[in-house]
């Protein structure tokens, strides 16, 4: 078995064996992921004044823009590619302070994530820093230590005084001036999270999660009193404030059942409640149903909006698409809001909160356009169009101006403010001179149909001035409650994974992105599938299928065809691999699953208590999690294989790699090892995603290369 690191093939093999594919490289690894990338684009609720955070080359500052101009400018000066993430950034309402989380989230362990492997451990933490005035690195407000991805959920009260977080399972609210030190605020059973202020600034809302049941709550910042709204052995969640502070949403879901069956693919049932914040007594305002299309839908909670015009705005799946629903806060029937064949994404209120601004793909399936729609109903408004992309949209607080961020197929993510003739840039200069937009091609539409009949969307790069037939790829994303688009994604993972398809079709590959089923943004059905994920992975037959399409291409060799992707996308890669060594030659692993066995006991609610009895198909599930994994086809597995793991993941645990390499070491399959120690899921350092697909390039072009040349 040859066993390789990526630095001893470098050194050892050096250049002298590398295939020349007829392609001269254009442009490096570096240069395509040069462009720093935005998120978190958030407004001051006050005064008209936007703010993001720009990851350039792994370093993250904060920068801001106002009107009329928009003029950006740079406000944080942290140094170096260090590998600490800035989150949930938030504006003071009068916009002249910054209130953000640095630092990842705490794993099992209870550390946050240190892939710089600095001798003194990081800590996930809550700054302020002034828009103006001198120069400061920020003051420290406390430590988070939230213990989830994305867990991160800073909120900052209506007169701009104070910032209430979850972190250690309770709130901790401290003054943003930072002069005295973050206090905790309950000492509740279970888990305390999702603090939420109420807009008069006298209370806070939050969700007290039990395990097996959880309640919406709300705390008398005076009285210290806390009310629970209408306690059940339900799961509430998601608390949001009318604009008086005198009632609160939420989403209820029917509390855990213990014995459940695994196997069978069950509703989730779930209801929209309306309550008293003074007096806890609440109500239902809708019923989602209990048929699998009125499942709770997969935006619900970001979707959850109480507006200015008395209406409640929420997400429902009950005709196959997630469309938004307008409801009277005194009840009633529900409105449709966005009637189509297509779903909604990202949803946000308007300055006046009484329309909505949203993201879909209506008229355009593999993009992301931005709309606006009356809370009360009325026909939506396109505001962007054409073949480019846009997300995070928000509205100055004068209503004057809307804000997004926005790629194309060529051109990288970046801020931009919408006019009467299009979008402008308002981040200009910070696209670096060598980027290399003219050099990138412009993927195109695919559509294949897969084994059993299903049409599957592809993005297809082909690369220039190809002549004769050559290398191809296909590209699987993670998630997979994900979609690649027809340019730069909004996600940095994915708009990672979108430059590095760039590159490979500069060297010569022709990639195809597969959007497979369990993706978004084709409907509930395509989803959510049956005989998924463990129970079948009938995904696989998409994969399969953009193969088959790919050998049909005339620029295409069929018998050099690789895969790659990561997390789900890495799960994709290695049943390639297992199940079909004869049609995929070599594939890179990025942190994939490899036995879904081992997933089981996470996911059955047995696992919530300690006495509980396991399911009653517990080992009926386990065959079929088994026969479902990359690992039960281990036995046909025959093409080389390259694995890329930080080994703190806390997504995808490390084991699911040193498992698959020793069983694939006892077969004597030819893999080789990028791992990455300290680093988490998602490469928190730019010169681990730079090596990462160094890596993985160089992987293909040993093992792609012609027949005679091939290493």
């Amino acid at each position: 078995m040859l066993k390789r690191s990526f630095y001893f093939l470098v050194v050892s093999l050096g250049s002298a064996l590398l295939p020349v594919l007829c392609f001269a490289e254009p442009f490096s690894i570096e240069q395509v992921m040069s462009a720093p990338f935005p998120y978190g684009l958030t407004s001051a609720s006050h005064a008209p004044r936007v703010a993001w955070v720009f990851d350039n080359k792994g370093e993250r500052n904060i920068w801001i823009a106002d009107p009329p101009d928009f003029v950006s400018r740079q406000i944080t000066h942290y140094k170096g590619d260090d590998g600490q993430a800035i989150a949930s950034l938030k504006l003071t309402p009068d916009g002249k302070t910054l209130v953000y989380a640095r630092g990842s989230e705490i794993n099992k362990e209870g550390t946050s994530a240190n892939p710089a492997s600095l001798t003194k451990m990081p800590k996930q933490q809550a700054w302020a820093v002034n828009v103006s005035g001198p120069a400061a690195a920020g003051r420290f407000l406390g430590d988070v230590g939230c213990n989830e991805e994305g867990c991160e959920d800073l909120q900052i009260s209506p007169d701009g005084k104070y910032v209430v977080w979850a972190g250690k399972k309770h709130l901790w609210i401290a003054p943003t001036d930072g002069k005295r030190k973050a206090e905790q605020l309950d000492e509740l059973a279970g888990e305390t999270n999702t603090p939420r202020w109420s807009p008069d600034g006298k209370r806070i809302a939050f969700r007290s999660n039990r395990k097996d049941h959880s309640f919406v709550a709300v705390l008398d910042l005076a009285t210290k009193k806390i009310t629970y709204l209408a306690p059940t052995t339900n799961r509430d969640a998601n608390p949001v404030w009318s604009p008086d502070s005198k009632q609160l949403a939420f989403i209820r879901q029917p509390g855990i059942e213990f014995k459940r069956p695994l196997i069978p693919e069950l509703p989730r049932p779930w209801a929209l409640w309306i309550a008293d914040a003074q007096t806890g007594e609440g109500r239902e305002l809708f019923q989602g149903g209990h048929a699998m299309e009125d499942s709770l839908p997969l935006f619900a909670f970001e979707s959850l909006k109480f507006t200015d015009a008395g209406h409640i705005i929420f997400a429902s799946e009950k005709d196959g698409r997630n469309h938004l629903y307008s409801i009277a806060a005194t009840g009633g029937t529900p409105q449709l809001l966005t009637p189509g064949d297509f779903d909604v994404e990202e949803v946000v209120l308007s300055a006046d909160k009484r329309s909505i601004l949203f993201t879909s793909n209506q008229n355009d399936v593999d993009r992301r356009h931005i709309w606006r729609v009356n809370a009360t109903g009325g026909e939506p408004q396109a505001l962007t169009d054409g073949e480019t992309i846009e997300w995070n949209p928000l509205e100055t607080s004068d209503g004057n101006t809307v804000l997004c961020l926005g790629s194309t197929g060529t051109s990288p993510a970046m801020p931009y403010r919408l006019t009467s003739s299009g979008r402008e840039l308002i981040a200009k200069h910070t696209i670096p001179a060598d980027f290399p937009s003219a050099q990138l091609v412009t993927p195109r539409q695919v559509l294949f149909k897969s084994e059993d009949g299903l049409e599957i969307h592809g993005q297809l790069f082909t690369p220039k001035n190809q002549t004769g037939r050559g290398p191809a790829l296909i590209f699987t994303h993670g998630g997979p409650i994900r979609q690649m688009l027809l340019g730069f994604h909004y996600m940095e993972y994915y708009h990672n994974a979108y430059a590095m398809n760039q590159y490979l079709a500069s060297k010569g590959y022709t990639v195809l992105s597969v959007n497979y089923r369990l993706g978004i943004m084709y409907g509930r059905a395509f989803r959510e599938p049956p005989k998924s994920v463990w129970r079948g992975a009938s995904e696989y037959q998409d994969v399969v299928a953009g193969a088959k399409y790919l050998q049909t291409l005339d620029n295409v060799d069929p018998q050099r065809l690789g895969l790659w992707g990561g997390s789900y996308g890495g799960f994709l890669t290695a049943m390639g691999l297992a199940r079909n060594s004869d049609i995929f030659k070599a594939g890179v692993d990025f942190h994939g699953v490899h036995d879904w066995a081992v997933f089981l006991p996470m996911w059955a609610a047995e696992a919530e208590a300690k006495d509980a009895d396991v399911a009653p198909d517990i080992k009926e599930a386990r065959e079929l999690a088994f026969k479902s994994s990359p690992v039960a086809s281990i036995a046909n597995w025959r093409s080389p294989v390259l694995f890329v793991h930080g080994d703190d993941d806390r997504n995808v645990p490390f084991q699911q790699t040193t498992d698959l390499v020793e069983k694939l070491r006892n077969q004597k399959v030819v893999f080789e090892e990028l791992i990455f120690p300290d680093e988490i899921h998602d490469l928190l350092r730019w010169n681990d995603w730079v090596r990462a697909y160094g890596a993985t390039a160089e992987f293909f072009d040993r093992k792609l290369a012609a027949s005679g040349e091939r290493q």
